[in-house]
């Protein structure tokens, strides 16, 4: 399950405010890493990556409020907040990597 399908789900999709935060939060994970590295220095990639690191770590907010409210069962809620932890991870240790 991808996080723009889950927006498909009947119980989340009335609610426009938590989408839209998710939408807002999941977006600039991507745009973030890319900006860095495109940036002229490995110090400034890391500042990028940190923060493509907190959006994960706000999407990740939002799988847990959205869960709460009941509107993802507790399996599409597990398996999407696995792949944004997996993300987490891989863009932890590319920083670390980064700042050897």
């Amino acid at each position: 399950m991808s996080l723009f399908i889950l927006f498909s789900n009947k119980k989340i999709s009335r609610d426009f405010d938590l989408i839209r935060q998710i939408r807002r939060a999941s977006v600039p994970i991507s745009s973030n890493i890319a900006e860095g590295f495109k940036r002229n220095t490995d110090k400034e990639f890391v500042y990028f990556l940190y923060v493509a690191k907190a959006s994960a770590g706000e999407v990740r907010s939002q799988l847990y409020l959205a869960n709460d409210l009941n509107y993802i069962n507790n399996d599409d809620f597990n398996q999407l907040k696995e792949k944004v932890a997996e993300i987490s991870r891989l863009i932890g240790g590319l920083i670390k990597y980064l700042k050897k």
